[in-house]
């Protein structure tokens, strides 16, 4: 068994060129990598898609020893090996779907030289086992992927993460430490450098935004219609369904399946077997769409997942864009649609009540409880807001941007402004009768002047706010209260009861409460709208498209046969690559985006044949 060659790659352009083969780095990317190659800690936040992997899968070519990446994902793992093998990189994983048997000949190899990057999972760590083979090893770097995990603010924390400092201090030499996530707070970001001990660490936020992605909230009145509508819409693409329990994964499951749909479903109920081969079957293309609870994508690197519908409302923005960002990972335009009716927000407080907590302080289980219920009220925020839909997550996390997208759904919505200041001036005067002991329904119903026992039983019904608004719409009263939750005039405590906030504003005449709604048949064709061309999809003529779809038959072909995901192969982007440059020879497809000297040697010249084959 050979050993890595260690001195092939001068720089780090040279590698990214030959193994993986990309002319230059994303936005991030390289100074992220000068910074390890100086030596120094990092600690770098970028989005789902921005490339992450390659900050330390680059340097890892470059530096003396092993890279230890420690991933809390098991199907990550096993992608990004699988991914690191075909391009020609010595690569290998630990966890807990290996054999002993496999696992010690995996330390064998790795004390021997035979590995650049070995991902490892947390719980390994402190093992007496791997404890002995990381002191026998030169292991240069250690990268910690969802380092947010490490957080107990933060939306996944893992207690195994705690165990990674320690482990550090246990080395004889302290390597370099590299930390890596996609959502991450300020707050998270502290706990993360102060919890890994990173010193004096080079930190880096590259913007959240994702270009290529569509981000909309509808609220259908059948949500399984709108499903069964929008697949017939995109036929042949591949998407993510995310539903908040697994009795609605069950239910559209069944229904997609009895219209005949390829599709696939995830969600802790089933069997470990069930699940992974459901997972493979979308992996693989097999099936094109995969129906989950939020058990399911954590490390998923399908690159061609072109839409993520969430049935139900995430209980958090972390949540949301985490799984939402699963669509595009390639950068080619995808869509993330957010189908939300107030019924999901019962959902998720009856989750929240219910999680599980029994690990952790109960000081720190109450404070963790309330970040909880004020990230759900966020998420509410979002489904409601009016405004940018873009702009609303990434003020979320910290960015400032300083006009709308004018490419979201909200952006392209248009909307009926209403001066609602009457309203909400009867609205706080019930709120302020109920001293603040009431939730949204119980005050919607006492100003409609709702005859029901419960408004009797609590003396709702001889308020004077009762029944002032009786002519009003219940759905238009709701849409008020999300504008003086968003406006701060009214706040929610526990148990979601509404309280006065900053009323002060209002006892100016001037200040006016507008409020804008939705009127459907007034929604703008997005179609129609000339889209940013980030894909290069645009670029392609008709006989580009058909010569798209031949290499897609042959990766799927090569894909099969290898047993490995047809992304693996080529990206759609490759491809597309390819259609526009229509290569021939060798140096011409080196010169197509993600084709390195290893790829071209498994697959480029079967590829060319199809390419000779469609200009005869």
């Amino acid at each position: 068994m050979r050993t890595f060659d260690r001195g092939i790659y001068k720089t780090s352009k040279e590698a990214l060129k030959a193994v993986f083969g990309y002319d230059s780095f994303r936005p991030g990317q390289e100074s992220v990598i000068n910074a390890v190659l100086e030596g120094r800690d990092i600690l770098a936040v970028m989005p789902t898609g921005a490339g992450k992997s390659l900050c330390y899968q680059v340097p890892a070519m470059l530096l003396s020893g092993i890279t230890l990446v420690i991933s809390p994902l098991i199907s990550l793992m096993q992608d990004q090996v699988n991914a690191l093998n075909e391009a020609g990189v010595n690569a290998a994983f630990i966890n807990s779907s290996l054999s002993e048997k496999v696992i010690n000949e995996t330390f064998k190899n790795a004390v021997n030289g035979y590995y650049k990057i070995l991902y490892v999972a947390p719980e390994r760590l402190m093992s007496e086992v791997f404890i002995s083979f990381a002191k026998s090893v030169e292991i240069s770097m250690i990268t910690v992927d969802e380092s947010h995990c490490i957080s107990q603010w933060g939306q996944d924390f893992r207690p195994s993460y705690m165990d990674i400092a320690e482990f550090i201090n246990i080395l004889g030499k302290r390597p370099i430490i590299s930390a890596f996530t996609a959502t991450a707070t300020q707050n998270v970001r502290e706990d993360i450098i102060c919890s890994l001990g990173l010193s004096d660490p080079y930190f880096l936020v590259t913007g959240f935004d994702r270009e290529n992605l569509f981000f909309q909230v509808d609220k259908p009145q059948n949500k399984e219609r709108f499903i069964l509508d929008y697949i017939e819409r995109h036929r042949g693409e591949s998407g993510i369904i995310y539903c908040a329990t697994r009795k609605n994964v069950d239910s559209l499951y069944t229904l997609l399946r009895k219209q005949n749909i390829s599709v696939a479903r995830y969600h802790a109920g089933m069997s470990n077997e069930e699940r992974k081969q459901m997972q493979d079957d979308f992996v693989f293309d097999y099936t094109s769409i995969v129906i989950a609870t939020n058990a399911f994508g954590m490390g998923i690197d399908k690159s061609n997942v072109r839409f993520v519908i969430h049935y139900n409302m995430p209980s958090s923005m972390e949540n949301y864009y985490q799984e939402a960002g699963r669509a595009g990972r390639d950068g080619l335009n995808s869509e993330c649609i957010l189908l939300f009716s107030p019924q999901d927000i019962i959902i998720n407080r009856f989750l929240l009540e219910h999680k599980d907590f029994s690990d952790i302080d109960p000081i720190d289980a109450m404070t963790i409880r309330d970040r909880d219920i004020k990230r759900l009220q966020i998420m509410e925020g979002y489904c409601y807001t009016t405004e940018c839909l873009r702009n609303y997550i990434l003020k979320y996390f910290g960015e400032d941007p300083k006009k709308p997208c004018d490419d979201c759904g909200n952006c392209l919505r248009q909307f009926e402004t209403l001066d609602m200041t009457d309203e909400a001036k009867k609205i706080i005067n019930c709120i302020y009768e109920s001293r603040g002991r009431y939730g949204k329904n119980i005050i919607m119903d006492t100003v409609l002047g709702a005859k029901t026992a419960r408004l009797a039983e609590i003396g709702a019904s001889k308020y004077k706010s009762y029944g002032v608004l009786e002519s009003s719409n219940k759905n238009l009263l709701r849409r008020l209260i999300e504008e003086l939750l968003l406006a701060g005039y009214i706040t929610t405590g526990e148990y979601q009861v509404l309280k006065l906030g900053d009323i002060s504003r209002l006892k100016n005449t001037d200040t006016k409460v507008m409020v804008k709604i939705t009127d459907e048949d007034k929604v703008t064709n997005r179609k129609l709208k000339p889209k940013k061309n980030i894909n290069g999809m645009d670029s392609l003529t008709s006989a580009g498209f058909k010569l798209f779809d031949k290499l897609k038959e042959l990766r799927l072909e090569i894909a099969r046969a290898e047993k490995i995901p047809p992304y693996i192969v080529f990206n759609d982007k490759t491809l597309i690559d390819m259609c526009a440059k229509m290569p021939t020879t060798k140096s011409d497809m080196l010169n197509v985006s993600g084709i390195g000297e290893n790829k071209y040697s498994k697959y480029g010249e079967r590829f060319i044949e199809v390419i000779k084959g469609y200009q005869l």
